[in-house]
């Protein structure tokens, strides 16, 4: 195997090592989210901040991402300190919002209101995002090496 030949099998199999990790990190986000939801506590946190973050540029199109930071003592007294993603354009820092956690996990807390379908809607289109990306790195990866069998094959 030559190096063009191992480039086209390693990089497709890189980004299929991508999609799979960004499958597991949104069913594990997900499933941290509904079940802080469905069996969680709540806390009164406070918005210690708000600031943007944004990527691409230059032949892509900008994304900016909101995050907030909020700050509350779980109901065993322990301040819990976190940046959520994404939140509610209208909470500004010094609000009060509600927040959904785990006791086991309260460094996972969620600041979004209850919407499972919601929910279920964004996981689902993150997930089918995922399985076109890995399935366009395996389709790609086929291809390459029907090409390098067929050119290899017809080598004197």
């Amino acid at each position: 195997m030559d190096f063009m030949e191992a480039f086209f099998y390693v990089i497709p199999a890189v980004f299929v090592v991508v999609g799979v990790l960004g499958v597991v990190r949104t069913l594990r986000r997900s499933s941290e989210i509904s079940r802080a939801w469905r069996h969680g506590r709540t806390a009164e946190a406070r918005c210690l901040r708000s600031y943007t973050t944004t990527s691409g540029g230059g032949e892509t199109s900008v994304t900016t991402t909101l995050h907030h930071v909020y700050e509350f003592t779980t109901a065993e007294g322990r301040a819990v300190r976190i940046d959520e993603r994404n939140g509610a354009p209208t909470v500004v820092e010094g609000d009060f919002v509600t927040v959904y956690y785990l006791p086991e996990r309260p460094e996972k807390a969620t600041a979004q209101p209850p919407a499972q379908g919601r929910l279920a809607v964004g996981t689902g289109c993150s997930l089918a995002f995922f399985v076109v990306f890995i399935g366009f790195s395996l389709a790609f990866m086929g291809a390459a090496h029907f090409i390098f069998s067929a050119w290899t094959d017809a080598a004197p």
